[in-house]
């Protein structure tokens, strides 16, 4: 189990979940589809298009890995997530298939979403990357459009060590003739995606060519924004429900990708666009994004967890000003977590600690790295001791942030 595991699980070959849907008669071609990869905000950006869609009437599936509380989170149709009683009758009654091809926790879990979506007769399902793109087990649909958010350094070992490299494996998803969209302008990661697109016969857009995004007004728990399409106002006083000055990167990528399929036929309006993106939390159950837990000291927990997604939670810590900030930090050993501590700022106060996970880096192998590079604070053998011992020492005008890992804010109490 990738998620779990680490890369000892992670299977280089589509073979087995082409197998799982031949023997469950091709589910994912029962339904449309958009396909979401990048480094950061393939979720976010996941979870804004299945709310504008459901606000414009579709039935809505939606698949995103990995969960923070219960499996079922994975795979929601219109923001309900998958019932349990399905996901028991599913393993039992195709444990001979599973026996037989012996396929991933991952590719299970994608054969799995597929049939669901197919037997509820969804009328479009949006599908996250879980890893990659190439080689990723959900990257046997046909999608309408694909999208791929930002590419960053993550998963070097199983993906490449250059942002041409981890392209590469992110314009996989790219197929002939499907209208590709990308979130961000990378000079590095152009390249490749323009010599793929050509080659796939793809029409390729680049989002900020044709939207631009001016934060007018953000809090902790929403924000809003002038929207303008070739510098024509677009959307005025867009409200976002999803804060984090880092959504502002994902939002060209996901209204193109509406504008797209509204000029495929998609009935998309503006109300819808507007509602949708108003209500994304209540809408999706997306969680664990710049998430505000209490207010008196303020407690926020983010997901990100690789350097890019740190840079943006730290800009926007240090946006709010703080007196003092009470980090808790967890990480996973296949990261390059020297290069993550780095960023970490020496006057913040850090409780370190490790998730309940076999992929969790030890704490005193963090606690000894931190110290190492003047970091100072204690360690914790729980998340659960470390965000006690937070909120004991904080006073009530100061911040705790929990993160670090998705395995870190998946063991909050209040989450």
């Amino acid at each position: 189990m990738f998620h779990r595991i680490g890369n000892a699980a992670f299977k280089k070959t589509l073979h087995n979940t082409i197998a799982l849907c031949e023997a469950l008669g091709q589910p994912q071609q029962q339904f449309k589809t958009i396909h979401v990869a990048g480094t950061n905000g393939k979720g976010s950006s996941s979870h804004m298009l299945a709310a504008v869609l459901q606000e414009s009437g579709y039935k809505t599936g939606l698949y995103t890995s990995p969960h923070l509380k219960s499996f079922t989170e994975r795979i929601r149709i219109n923001g309900q997530e998958l019932p349990e009683a399905y996901l028991v009758q599913f393993v039992a009654e195709h444990k001979p298939l599973f026996e037989r091809i012996q396929p991933s926790f991952f590719e299970m879990t994608v054969a799995l979403a597929f049939k669901y979506f197919a037997e509820e007769q969804v009328d479009v399902a949006v599908i996250e990357v879980g890893l990659g793109g190439r080689l990723d087990s959900t990257n046997i649909i046909h999608p309408d459009i694909s999208l791929i958010t930002n590419i960053g350094y993550d998963h070097e070992a199983l993906l490449g060590n250059t942002i041409s490299a981890i392209a590469s494996e992110k314009a996989g998803i790219i197929k002939p003739g499907v209208p590709a969209v990308i979130s961000t302008r990378q000079l590095e990661a152009q390249e490749v995606f323009e010599a793929r697109a050509e080659e796939a016969g793809a029409p390729l857009f680049f989002a900020p060519d044709q939207f631009r995004i001016e934060v007018t007004e953000a809090n902790l728990e929403r924000q809003v924004m002038q929207v303008y399409r070739n510098e024509k106002s677009f959307l005025p006083g867009l409200e976002l429900d999803l804060a984090g000055n880092y959504q502002k990167y994902n939002l060209p990528g996901v209204l193109l990708t509406l504008v797209l399929l509204h000029e495929k036929g998609y009935h998309i309006t503006h109300t819808s666009l507007r509602s949708g993106l108003a209500n994304v939390k209540a809408l999706t159950g997306l969680k664990g994004r710049w998430q505000v837990l209490n207010h008196l000291p303020l407690t926020i927990c983010d997901t990100g967890h690789n350097e890019d997604g740190i840079k943006q939670v730290l800009k926007q810590l240090e946006g709010l000003k703080p007196k003092q900030v009470h980090m808790v930090f967890g990480a996973v050993n296949d990261k390059d977590i020297t290069a993550i501590l780095h960023l970490l700022p020496k006057r913040y106060r850090y409780y370190f600690c490790q998730a309940i996970i076999p992929r969790a880096l030890p704490v005193q192998d963090l606690y000894a790295k931190a110290q190492g590079l003047g970091l100072e604070g204690a360690k914790f053998y729980t998340v659960s001791e470390a965000v006690a011992a937070a909120k004991a020492n904080a006073a009530p005008d100061e911040v705790i942030f929990i993160g670090g890992s998705t395995f870190v804010v998946a063991e909050i109490e209040e989450l």
